[in-house]
């Protein structure tokens, strides 16, 4: 059996972690061949004709991993560095993600290579349409139903969903979720992977037996996931001594108004950072904020932030990664010798993707929750497949990512000998 790499890192990390789990619980080849590759590649171009009369053709990408427990699920991003190696990686962590999470879905990722900071409103539109369209022979809410991911959010799944409808002479509202409130989007689905990421930072807390009060965080990435999870902890007790966006990093040893920070960048006209200040606040370059004095750092940004360049340096104990592969393999090892104990991504951000089923299934059903609805069940979720990693961590010696991805790969593996060959 052969195993595959890549030159990209975070494909190659995905790849690594697949094996050794697949290694450690005795999958048999044929399983490990099967899911070590992914079932749909798509790479299309997507021409837009920009404001000043121009046609810049961008590429963008969709990915299905596996669907051999149910649809697709994975976000879609438009970011410079977008190409079909990431997309790959990220759809085979959702794979993993939405098992361990106990919904009935499979893996899938896609997105834009372009800057969307750079283009106006209209031309994201012209895009978003015009990629919707591209992709649409693979999506459908039985087959992959995408969500936002970086640099998208409720409008860009409007224009999607919208453009697919069109063309189907009809409204299908559940193939794409992350939709806003008043378009058949869903209480509560904004905060989810934030408030994910904290509950499963406080359950970690009361496992170690510490108290957040006193417990001090450094968060990587002030958006969606780090504003939400910032604002959670806060309220439980914590002290957030450290945030950062593209604007740099913000530092303050007795803590940051969360609150303040949240309303300075929500009235900011990019949502950013940029000019926030409060008493004893100190901005430091982006590359220092990893390495700050804290309990734990939450990286939220995006992969391979923490690496064999600097790992060394990380002087906290424990990391919550809300990041999809924030940490690479070179960079688990050196944390790993010196202690620091990791709550894997794809357990703890996977509030986001059970968010994003609540809202599929309220969109099937036509019935909508209530915001206090909504977070009990995510919350209920979210413990469980805490308690259940962590247990499974504990009785077999192994560090949580690999209790993680052992639990969450043997569940698809299941379906997939159930299903067969021909999936």
């Amino acid at each position: 059996m052969g195993k595959r790499t890549s030159e990209n890192v975070l494909l190659n990390i995905a790849l690594k972690n697949f094996y050794g789990a697949a290694e450690e619980l005795g999958l048999e080849d044929s399983l490990v061949e099967i899911l070590g590759n992914s079932e749909r590649k798509l790479s299309v171009s997507v021409p837009v004709v920009m404001d000043d009369g121009t046609t810049k053709v961008f590429n963008g990408y969709r990915i299905q991993h596996s669907t051999a427990i149910g649809p697709a699920k994975g976000g879609t991003r438009f970011h410079p560095d977008v190409n079909l190696d990431e997309c790959e990686a990220l759809g085979m962590l959702m794979t993993w993600k939405c098992s361990l999470a106990g919904i009935p879905y499979g893996g899938g990722k896609g997105g834009v290579e372009c800057d969307p900071l750079q283009m106006s409103k209209g031309e994201k539109e012209r895009l978003s349409r015009t990629y919707a369209a591209r992709i649409e022979p693979l999506i459908g809410t039985w087959i992959d139903a995408p969500g936002p991911d970086v640099n998208t959010g409720g409008q860009e799944m409007i224009w999607f969903m919208d453009t697919i409808s069109k063309i189907r002479g009809k409204v299908e509202p559940a193939l794409f979720t992350g939709k806003p409130v008043g378009l058949w989007g869903s209480e509560g689905r904004v905060e989810a992977t934030g408030l994910g990421v904290a509950t499963c930072a406080l359950e970690f807390l009361k496992a170690i037996k510490k108290d957040p009060k006193g417990t001090t965080f450094v968060i990587q990435g002030f958006g969606n996931v780090g504003t939400h999870a910032a604002l959670t902890l806060v309220n439980a007790g914590a002290t957030v001594v450290g945030i950062s966006d593209i604007t740099g990093a913000y530092y303050c040893p007795k803590g940051i108004d969360i609150k303040k920070a949240q309303q300075h960048a929500s009235a900011h006209p990019k949502k950013l950072l940029e000019g926030f200040e409060q008493p004893g606040l100190e901005k430091i370059p982006a590359e220092e904020l990893l390495l700050l004095e804290a309990d734990i750092l939450i990286p939220a940004a995006l992969e391979g932030v923490v690496n064999k360049d600097n790992a060394d340096k990380v002087k906290v104990k424990y990391i919550v990664e809300a990041a999809n592969g924030p940490i690479t393999p070179d960079a688990d090892a050196i944390l790993d010798a010196k202690g620091v104990l990791i709550v894997p991504d794809f357990l703890a951000n996977s509030g986001g993707v059970i968010g994003s089923y609540f809202e599929w299934a309220q969109n099937l059903g036509g019935f909508f929750w209530t915001r206090e609805e909504y977070n009990s069940r995510l919350l209920h979720i979210m413990k469980g497949n805490f308690k259940r990693v962590w247990d499974f961590s504990q009785e077999r010696h192994v560090k949580m990512r690999r209790a993680a991805f052992m639990a969450a790969i043997a569940r698809v593996a299941e379906a997939a000998r159930l299903r067969g060959i021909f999936l």
